[in-house]
């Protein structure tokens, strides 16, 4: 028995659809995690911090920094980053672990630390929210 392919498609276009889109909700995070570059978990970002003496650069703005912030993290203000790139130079040779308040911002800002130089750059994966949520250490 012969199956029409356009028949086929015609009577389950719904099933189809639903199929389509779980699939690219399932490809969504490899896309994403691809176009941003690597990224650490807060325990990660725990042992390069204390077996790299890794920087932790906090690009969220002032007023959320002041709030608390991860511990011996410097704020730079993501608008502010490519500007002050010169301040962070001597940190070019270390592990660099970029934190913003939901790990969302900072993946295109540790793609520009790459693209000047700084090879070890990360994105904190889930921001400072993660990292409060593990129950690490804050200041204010």
């Amino acid at each position: 028995m012969k199956v029409d392919l356009a028949k086929f498609i015609a009577d389950n276009v719904f099933l189809i659809g639903v199929a389509v889109v779980s699939g690219a909700m399932l490809l969504w995070p490899l896309v994403r995690r691809g176009t941003a570059g690597p990224s650490v978990s807060p325990l990660e970002a725990t042992q390069l911090i204390n077996r790299q003496d890794a920087l932790v650069l906090d690009i969220r703005s002032a007023e959320e920094f002041q709030k608390g912030h991860i511990l011996n993290a410097r704020n730079v203000p993501a608008a502010q980053l490519e500007p002050r790139l010169a301040d962070l130079e001597k940190f070019r040779q270390k592990p660099v672990i970029v934190a913003c308040e939901s790990g969302s911002r900072s993946g295109s800002a540790a793609a520009l630390l790459r693209k000047h130089g700084f090879a070890q750059a990360a994105s904190l994966a889930g921001g400072v929210g993660a990292w409060q949520q593990a129950g690490l250490p804050m200041e204010k």
